[in-house]
């Protein structure tokens, strides 16, 4: 891939003027695109298999308007905070509560890092290295937070996220990477088949929040321990999943996680750091503009696998840690190993 090839080139402007720039990756058997606009990784190809991976959209102004973090590095602290509120170090926290209903936080706010523009810092064939500073008071949270974001594809056809955070205040600190994928040809991901190592999830309320200590997953519809076809358990959860699976107690070294595949003979493997995974299969969606291909996005048109600590963690005694501390550094990485059989 030439520098030309490469870029930075523009791909639109936010409200205020500034520039919204496009990166191209690729290596061996994986191409990607990423945006400055929310370390968005918004196309992903493999050779062989013309449909794009993931979800993406066409402008900086469909993004805005219609994006639900399709590709997107949500932070500084992912998936929820019950309430909106916090108590760290004795003082109380009050967030932004900008879950739609306006009772939870989310994903770091409506400024957020999923929905701020990064930097680029270094530019290769294989790689892009991201940066941004999220600002003490930014909805509402503690602390002047700094991340790296480094997205990297290899010959093998794996596609690395890693993110490296430090902060000048205590505060929680969660990142993840909310790609939408879909490994078929097919206008939604019913007949794929997901497996995930994970023998117990969160059990929540009606609006998403953990209800208390993990419960096991046997004898659930949230049973993946063995590969398990999309579409039936779909039709049994009433449309789909928006919910934590518990991998480990704390953060630990890379290892595999879950694995999915379709009949187009796409597979992927996913290893993470992290303590847990929310697996979402987007019940609800409904984009009005067309995607990647002229592809339009409706329910279940995509999986996540949203590797993570465990949402509400600031707020559950017993959860993993998110506390990043002045001086800490947080590692949290994730990848996505693609093969195709046919």
């Amino acid at each position: 891939m030439t520098p030309q090839e490469q870029g930075p080139f523009l791909f639109g402007h936010l409200p205020d003027g500034r520039a919204v720039e496009c990166v191209r990756i690729g290596r061996g058997l994986l191409r990607a695109e990423i945006l400055t606009y929310g370390a968005v990784v918004r196309d992903l190809r493999f050779k062989g298999h013309a449909p794009p991976l993931v979800l993406g959209l066409n402008s900086i102004e469909d993004y805005l308007a219609h994006s639900r973090n399709f590709g997107a590095s949500p932070g500084r602290c992912a998936n929820r905070i019950a309430g909106g509120r916090f108590v760290l170090d004795g003082k109380v926290y009050e967030l932004e509560r900008n879950e739609p209903g306006g009772v939870n936080h989310i994903h770091g706010g409506s400024a957020g890092m999923g929905r701020s523009l990064w930097t680029i810092r270094a530019l290769t064939p294989d790689h892009v290295e991201l940066w941004i500073r999220d600002p003490a008071g930014n909805a509402g949270f503690p602390g002047t937070v700094e991340t790296t974001c480094t997205i990297r594809v290899s010959e093998a056809g794996v596609l690395a996220i890693r993110y490296e955070s430090r902060s000048d205040a205590p505060c929680p600190v969660n990142l993840c990477h909310h790609g939408y994928f879909n490994l078929g040809h097919e206008p939604n991901i019913r007949d794929h088949t997901v497996r995930i190592a994970a023998d117990a999830y969160l059990p929540v309320d009606n609006e998403k929040i953990p209800l208390g200590k993990p419960r096991a997953v046997a004898g659930t519809p949230f049973d993946f321990t063995s590969a398990t076809l999309l579409g039936e358990r779909l039709k049994e959860m009433n449309g789909g999943f928006d919910q934590n699976f518990c991998l480990s107690a704390e953060r630990v070294s890379l290892r595999p996680v879950a694995w999915a595949s379709a009949p187009s003979g796409m597979r992927v493997e996913v290893s993470t750091t992290e303590p847990g995974v929310q697996f979402f299969t987007a019940p609800a969606l409904q984009c009005p503009v067309p995607g990647l291909d002229g592809r339009i996005y409706g329910p279940a048109a995509g999986f996540c696998l949203e590797t993570q600590i465990w949402p509400d963690a600031i707020n559950q005694q017993d959860f993993p840690n998110v506390v990043l501390r002045p001086g800490e550094r947080r590692l949290q990485e994730t990848r996505y190993a693609f093969s195709r059989s046919i």
